[in-house]
């Protein structure tokens, strides 16, 4: 007698033409789990709260950035202005007591300056949207000086006034 073992068995039902081609499944297209079909906007773009804060934090940094640009535009040419939310746990050496509301970093091998303004703690520091207009601008000019070397009171005229 011979020790072959049985030849291996397809299970029923598949054969050698199925395991070559597989079938092609057309997607199935569902509606949310109400059965309503996909939502549109939930505001739209008309009203107030159609932007997050952070974009209008955003918009508040550009116009600082924009009013301090007309008179400073060759001075800040390549200079990065960024807006984070929070500073990072660790200050920098310079930075004594207090949460930092903005930060300059010099050009460094190749990186061009840049401003930071930290979105969360001037947030905190205003009481009013036009007193947080006001802290974002003075964050951009105290910055903009310290990369200027120059006091705020020369790059911006208004600085300090509406407080």
């Amino acid at each position: 007698m011979s020790s072959a073992p049985p030849p291996a068995r397809r299970p029923s039902g598949i054969g050698r033409r199925a395991l070559a081609q597989p079938t092609a499944v057309a997607p199935v297209r569902r509606r949310d789990r109400r059965g309503r079909g996909p939502r549109g906007p939930l505001l739209p773009s008309t009203m107030p709260a159609y932007r997050t804060r952070a974009e209008r934090f955003d918009d508040l940094v550009l116009d600082a950035v924009e009013r301090i640009e007309r008179t400073w535009a060759r001075q800040l040419d390549g200079t990065e202005f960024a807006v984070e939310d929070v500073p990072p746990s660790d200050p920098a050496p310079w930075e004594h007591g207090g949460v930092p509301l903005g930060r300059y970093f010099p050009p460094d091998a190749g990186l061009p300056a840049r401003i930071l303004v930290y979105r969360r703690p001037v947030e905190a520091r205003a009481t009013d949207p036009a007193d947080l207009a006001d802290l974002v601008r003075d964050v951009v000019v105290e910055q903009v000086a310290h990369l200027l070397g120059r006091a705020p009171e020369d790059v911006d005229p208004g600085y300090g006034d509406a407080h």
